[in-house]
C-alpha cells in the first residue's frame, strides 16, 4: 500500500489504533518505528518509511546501533525523528539495565554480560569499563568508563582504573570492555592489560576478578562474551 496516506487506510490498518485494541506485540517492526516517527513524506506514508528505515538497517539491532547523525541523513528522519528513535532504544537500554534491581550480584562472567550486554550493544568503538564490587560481590553505582579505543592504543592506567574504587570502598572489581567486529576473543594487549591490573590490584588489596570482553553471537559462537579468568589468564 506504498504511497496511500495513512488517513486513507482502514482504521484496522493504521498502527495507534491497532496497538489500542490489540496491543504493542499485534505490530511489526516497522509499524512501531513509525508511530515513533509520526509522519512520512511526500509520496511514502510512515508505516512505509518506518519498514524501508528497518529493512535498510536489516535488524532493529543495526537500527539501534545507528548513531542520530545517520539516521537524520535517511530520507523522511531528519534531526528531531532522529533524536527520537535514538531516544527510544536509549529506554530500551535502561530498561533492560533495571530489571537486574539496584544492585545485582556479579559472582560470574554470565552475569556481567547480561548486565552490560545492552550498554556496549550500541557501541562502534571499544570503551574500557569497569565495574566495582562490594564484599558479597554486588555492584557499587553505575559502571565506570575509563577510556575509549582499543587497548593497544588507549593508556588504561592502574590509577584511572582504582581511583574509583578506592574512593567508593570497592572490595573488588571487574573489568568490561567491548570488541566492535563480534569477536570476543582477547588480544595480546588485552591479557597485558588484564595482568598488568592484577597485580596493582594485589599491591592495593583490591581483587581484579575477572576481565570479560563482550562481542556478538554467531551459530559458530553461541555466546558472545569471553571470560579472561575462564580462560586461565587469572592467577589463583
Amino acid at each position: 500500500m506504498s504511497g496511500i496516506k495513512l488517513k486513507d487506510q482502514p482504521v484496522s490498518e493504521r498502527p495507534r489504533e491497532r496497538l489500542r485494541e490489540k496491543g504493542a506485540d499485534s505490530l511489526s517492526h516497522g509499524e512501531l518505528v513509525a508511530i515513533l516517527l509520526r509522519t512520512g513524506l511526500k509520496g511514502v506514508n510512515v508505516v512505509d518509511l518506518g519498514k524501508q528505515l528497518v529493512q535498510r538497517y536489516g535488524s532493529l539491532d543495526a537500527l539501534a546501533r545507528a548513531s542520530w547523525q545517520d539516521l537524520a541523513k535517511e530520507p523522511g528522519i531528519g534531526p528531531d525523528k532522529a533524536v527520537t528513535l535514538v531516544a527510544a532504544f536509549s529506554l530500551a537500554r535502561r530498561l533492560v539495565r533495571e530489571t537486574h534491581g539496584t544492585a545485582p550480584v556479579l559472582d560470574t562472567p554470565e552475569a556481567v554480560a547480561n548486565l552490560m550486554r545492552e550498554d556496549v550493544r550500541l557501541r562502534n568503538a571499544e570503551v574500557f569499563q569497569v565495574l566495582l564490587l562490594n564484599t558479597r560481590r554486588r555492584l557499587i553505582g553505575e559502571p565506570e568508563k575509563i577510556a575509549d579505543g582499543t587497548l593497544d592504543t588507549i593508556l588504561v592506567h592502574p590509577r584511572e582504573v582504582f581511583r574509583p574504587a578506592i574512593q567508593n570502598n570497592a572490595a573488588a572489581l571487574v573489568l568490561v570492555h567491548n570488541h566492535p567486529s563480534g569477536d570476543p576473543t582477547p588480544s595480546e594487549a588485552d591479557i597485558k592489560v588484564t595482568r598488568d591490573l592484577i597485580r596493582a590490584g594485589q599491591l592495593l588489596k583490591i581483587e581484579v576478578l575477572d576481565h570479560v570482553i563482550l562481542g556478538r553471537a554467531t551459530q559458530e559462537r553461541p555466546k558472545d562474551y569471553t571470560s579472561l579468568r575462564e580462560l586461565g589468564y587469572f592467577y589463583t
